[in-house]
């Protein structure tokens, strides 16, 4: 199955965390707040549930706390639609991840309590207990190879997902807090680029990856030069570019009236993957994924913002592309 076989077929296992997301009213404070929304977050939850929305099957493979905080997880995935079959419940101290941010733009603030993390307690049995052969592609998020026993996990899925097959959509994400060093990171990051067939990150996490953001773009099509087929650099307000083997190109984004920046990169990558899954041509997912995380910057929540078919189809015909 080739890369494009594989995400057109629309049947996704995702790796990664999911978490509790606490979020502000609209301009409000935390000291200020009296209350909070909740819902789920996680970088690799949130994938999922945007690819859920626009019309293709996701299951989350990962680790969450056997406590009340783990069961609203569990029932946040159900309520989106995401398979939790593979999602395992961790008896002990380890505790599922919880974000709380602000819903502004102005001194944003995003605190993340990842202290002992459940999701890092996801074993090589969890992946090997994946049926592989009910899936046509694997996304995963670079903080998932953050800490042990979730790394050598982690590899172990990709190694298991190539032997079945499925392409490899891997998002650098970033997160210093999660790492024991810059170095490891960097390491471990680029070695798990040059395994995946489509790899997405900003030029912060690609220059970090190569380091020296000056030549972020350049590791960028170092790994096209390798394994990978699609790498997609992304630039912020001034765009992106995606690189293939037969060339380069360069987009810009859709401009909004941003609510938070949370959750934006989330979104891309479930537009862009739906849409190469719906038949659009590489650039046009492109731009579709960069809809969607203008959509969702520009709503309260994360996984509650990722629009539906609908949505995005509404958006487009009210916003004109910006090429």
């Amino acid at each position: 199955m080739n890369i494009l076989d594989g995400i057109r077929a629309k049947r996704f296992v995702v790796v990664g965390r999911v978490g509790m997301d606490l979020f502000t009213a609209p301009g409000v404070t935390t000291e200020d707040a009296t209350e909070f929304q909740a819902d789920m977050g996680g970088s690799s939850a949130n994938i999922a549930a945007g690819l859920v929305k626009l019309g293709a099957k996701a299951a989350l493979v990962t680790c969450v706390s056997d406590d009340a905080v783990g069961s609203f997880c569990l029932r946040k995935l159900r309520d989106y639609g995401i398979d939790s079959s593979y999602v395992k419940k961790v008896a002990g101290e380890p505790r599922t991840s919880l974000a709380i941010y602000e819903s502004r733009t102005e001194n944003h603030r995003n605190v993340i309590y990842r202290n002992n993390a459940a999701d890092f307690q996801m074993t090589v049995a969890d992946v090997e207990a994946v049926d592989w052969s009910a899936y046509s592609a694997l996304v995963t998020a670079g903080t998932v190879f953050a800490a042990e026993p979730s790394r050598s996990a982690a590899f172990h899925a990709f190694a298991l997902a190539q032997a079945a097959g499925l392409p490899i959509i891997f998002d650098v994400d970033y997160r210093p807090y999660s790492w024991s060093s810059a170095q490891d990171a960097s390491d471990v990051l680029s070695r798990a680029g040059a395994m995946s067939d489509v790899i997405v990150g900003n030029d912060d996490e690609f220059g970090f990856m190569a380091g020296d953001k000056a030549r972020g773009l350049d590791m960028a099509r170092s790994l096209v030069a390798g394994r990978a087929q699609i790498a997609i650099y992304k630039m912020g307000e001034n765009g992106a570019v995606t690189i293939t083997p037969t060339g380069e190109d360069r987009t810009g984004i859709y401009r909004v009236d941003a609510l938070k920046p949370t959750g934006a990169g989330d979104s891309f990558m479930a537009g862009l993957l739906a849409s190469l899954a719906d038949g659009y041509d590489l650039r046009d997912a492109v731009l579709r994924g960069s809809a969607c995380a203008a959509i969702v910057v520009a709503e309260p929540g994360c996984a509650p913002a990722m629009p539906d078919a609908a949505a995005l189809s509404a958006f487009l015909s009210d916003h004109p592309g910006p090429g």
